[in-house]
Protein backbone atom coordinates (compact mmCIF):
# COMPACT_ATOMS: atom_id res chain seq x y z
CA UNK A 1 0.00 0.00 0.00
CA UNK A 2 1.65 3.82 -0.62
CA UNK A 3 1.76 5.78 2.06
CA UNK A 4 1.93 9.49 1.23
CA UNK A 5 3.83 11.81 3.40
CA UNK A 6 1.70 13.50 6.44
CA UNK A 7 3.68 14.74 9.41
CA UNK A 8 2.61 17.36 12.05
CA UNK A 9 5.70 19.41 13.07
CA UNK A 10 6.30 21.11 16.08
CA UNK A 11 5.28 24.74 16.01
CA UNK A 12 8.25 27.47 15.17
CA UNK A 13 8.26 30.46 16.41
CA UNK A 14 5.04 32.57 16.36
CA UNK A 15 3.31 29.59 14.36
CA UNK A 16 0.47 27.26 15.14
CA UNK A 17 0.94 23.62 14.14
CA UNK A 18 2.47 23.03 11.14
CA UNK A 19 1.72 19.86 8.83
CA UNK A 20 3.43 18.70 6.20
CA UNK A 21 2.09 16.19 3.52
CA UNK A 22 2.26 15.81 -0.44
CA UNK A 23 1.10 18.71 -2.11
CA UNK A 24 -3.26 17.69 -4.06
CA UNK A 25 -4.23 19.57 -7.03
CA UNK A 26 -6.38 22.29 -4.86
CA UNK A 27 -2.90 23.56 -3.72
CA UNK A 28 -1.53 24.26 -7.27
CA UNK A 29 -2.70 28.09 -6.56
CA UNK A 30 -1.38 28.74 -3.44
CA UNK A 31 2.10 26.74 -4.59
CA UNK A 32 2.18 29.23 -7.65
CA UNK A 33 1.63 32.06 -5.87
CA UNK A 34 4.71 31.61 -3.76
CA UNK A 35 6.27 30.78 -6.69
CA UNK A 36 5.08 34.44 -8.16
CA UNK A 37 6.05 36.43 -5.43
CA UNK A 38 10.16 35.38 -5.70
CA UNK A 39 9.84 36.64 -9.50
CA UNK A 40 10.26 40.33 -8.98
CA UNK A 41 13.74 39.08 -6.37
CA UNK A 42 15.75 38.52 -9.61
CA UNK A 43 18.14 36.09 -8.08
CA UNK A 44 15.64 33.49 -6.83
CA UNK A 45 13.94 31.84 -10.15
CA UNK A 46 15.00 32.17 -14.02
CA UNK A 47 11.48 33.20 -15.11
CA UNK A 48 10.80 36.43 -15.78
CA UNK A 49 6.82 36.60 -15.66
CA UNK A 50 4.56 35.02 -13.45
CA UNK A 51 3.36 31.76 -14.22
CA UNK A 52 -0.01 30.47 -14.14
CA UNK A 53 -1.50 27.27 -12.65
CA UNK A 54 -2.61 25.90 -15.72
CA UNK A 55 0.84 26.44 -17.14
CA UNK A 56 2.06 24.26 -14.07
CA UNK A 57 -0.33 21.35 -14.52
CA UNK A 58 2.05 19.30 -16.40
CA UNK A 59 4.55 19.66 -13.69
CA UNK A 60 2.37 18.96 -10.48
CA UNK A 61 1.36 15.57 -12.24
CA UNK A 62 4.93 14.93 -12.88
CA UNK A 63 5.53 14.86 -9.33
CA UNK A 64 4.49 11.38 -7.13
CA UNK A 65 4.58 10.71 -3.77
CA UNK A 66 6.51 7.55 -4.53
CA UNK A 67 9.06 8.88 -6.34
CA UNK A 68 9.46 12.45 -6.70
CA UNK A 69 7.00 14.25 -4.12
CA UNK A 70 5.86 17.77 -4.13
CA UNK A 71 5.66 18.96 -0.59
CA UNK A 72 3.70 21.43 1.17
CA UNK A 73 3.65 22.87 5.01
CA UNK A 74 0.25 24.49 5.93
CA UNK A 75 0.74 26.81 9.02
CA UNK A 76 -2.41 28.88 10.41
CA UNK A 77 -4.37 27.26 7.62
CA UNK A 78 -2.80 27.70 4.69
CA UNK A 79 0.22 26.75 2.53
CA UNK A 80 3.15 28.69 3.23
CA UNK A 81 6.16 26.60 1.48
CA UNK A 82 6.61 24.23 -0.87
CA UNK A 83 9.59 21.32 -1.99
CA UNK A 84 9.78 19.44 -4.80
CA UNK A 85 11.72 16.71 -6.35
CA UNK A 86 12.56 16.51 -9.58
CA UNK A 87 14.01 14.19 -12.12
CA UNK A 88 17.69 15.36 -13.29
CA UNK A 89 18.37 15.71 -16.86
CA UNK A 90 15.51 13.37 -17.86
CA UNK A 91 17.56 10.45 -18.72
CA UNK A 92 17.41 6.66 -17.23
CA UNK A 93 21.20 6.62 -16.12
CA UNK A 94 20.04 9.93 -13.79
CA UNK A 95 17.33 7.62 -12.03
CA UNK A 96 19.00 8.03 -8.25
CA UNK A 97 19.82 11.71 -8.92
CA UNK A 98 17.07 14.39 -8.01
CA UNK A 99 17.06 18.61 -7.98
CA UNK A 100 15.43 19.72 -5.28
CA UNK A 101 13.00 23.15 -5.41
CA UNK A 102 11.87 24.80 -2.44
CA UNK A 103 10.27 28.29 -1.91
CA UNK A 104 8.83 30.04 1.70
CA UNK A 105 5.97 32.39 1.52
CA UNK A 106 7.82 35.98 2.18
CA UNK A 107 6.10 36.19 5.72
CA UNK A 108 7.36 32.98 6.88
CA UNK A 109 11.40 33.15 5.75
CA UNK A 110 13.44 32.90 8.62
CA UNK A 111 11.62 30.92 11.04
CA UNK A 112 13.17 27.67 9.81
CA UNK A 113 11.12 26.34 7.15
CA UNK A 114 13.43 25.83 4.40
CA UNK A 115 15.82 24.30 6.96
CA UNK A 116 13.34 21.71 8.31
CA UNK A 117 11.86 21.10 4.73
CA UNK A 118 15.50 20.28 2.92
CA UNK A 119 16.03 18.15 6.22
CA UNK A 120 13.42 16.15 5.90
CA UNK A 121 13.74 15.64 1.74
CA UNK A 122 17.48 14.98 2.37
CA UNK A 123 15.93 11.73 5.54
CA UNK A 124 13.61 10.55 3.01
CA UNK A 125 15.09 10.60 0.02
CA UNK A 126 16.67 6.94 -0.06
CA UNK A 127 13.08 5.53 0.65
CA UNK A 128 12.78 7.19 -3.08
CA UNK A 129 16.02 5.50 -4.39
CA UNK A 130 17.88 8.72 -4.54
CA UNK A 131 21.24 9.17 -3.63
CA UNK A 132 22.50 11.85 -4.90
CA UNK A 133 20.39 15.73 -4.32
CA UNK A 134 21.49 18.83 -6.90
CA UNK A 135 20.32 22.58 -6.21
CA UNK A 136 20.41 25.09 -8.45
CA UNK A 137 21.17 28.42 -7.34
CA UNK A 138 21.96 31.92 -8.38
CA UNK A 139 25.36 32.94 -7.11
CA UNK A 140 23.37 36.14 -5.56
CA UNK A 141 21.16 33.81 -3.55
CA UNK A 142 22.95 33.70 -0.36
CA UNK A 143 20.49 32.74 2.14
CA UNK A 144 19.94 29.77 -0.05
CA UNK A 145 23.59 28.80 -0.94
CA UNK A 146 24.10 28.94 3.00
CA UNK A 147 21.17 26.64 4.19
CA UNK A 148 22.61 24.32 1.69
CA UNK A 149 25.78 24.53 2.61
CA UNK A 150 24.76 24.18 6.50
CA UNK A 151 23.03 20.95 5.64
CA UNK A 152 26.21 19.55 4.50
CA UNK A 153 25.64 20.45 0.33
CA UNK A 154 29.00 21.13 -1.47
CA UNK A 155 29.87 23.39 -4.44
CA UNK A 156 30.17 21.05 -7.50
CA UNK A 157 29.59 23.27 -10.53
CA UNK A 158 29.60 27.29 -11.31
CA UNK A 159 28.15 28.53 -14.23
CA UNK A 160 28.80 32.12 -14.86
CA UNK A 161 26.27 34.97 -16.64
CA UNK A 162 24.34 31.79 -17.81
CA UNK A 163 21.36 33.45 -17.03
CA UNK A 164 20.13 36.85 -17.90
CA UNK A 165 17.55 38.13 -15.55
CA UNK A 166 16.43 41.53 -16.16
CA UNK A 167 19.43 43.70 -17.32
CA UNK A 168 21.52 41.19 -15.56
CA UNK A 169 23.40 38.51 -15.88
CA UNK A 170 23.18 35.73 -13.82
CA UNK A 171 25.65 32.86 -12.34
CA UNK A 172 24.46 29.51 -11.32
CA UNK A 173 25.53 27.53 -8.60
CA UNK A 174 25.55 23.60 -8.71
CA UNK A 175 25.26 22.57 -5.19
CA UNK A 176 25.13 18.80 -4.54
CA UNK A 177 24.99 16.28 -2.02
CA UNK A 178 25.85 12.47 -2.15
CA UNK A 179 23.97 10.67 0.35
CA UNK A 180 24.86 6.78 0.20
CA UNK A 181 28.04 5.35 -1.29
CA UNK A 182 26.22 2.37 -2.37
Amino acid sequence: MLETLCDTVQPGEGLNGMNIRDAVEGDLPAIVGIYNATIPYQTVTADLEPVTVESRLVWFHAHTPEKRPLWVLEAEGKVVAWLGFQSFYGRPAYEKTAELSIYVDSNYRQKGIGRMLVQRAIAHSPGYGIKTLLGFIFAENLPSLRLFEQLGFQRWGYLPRVAEVGNKERDLVIMGLRLSSG
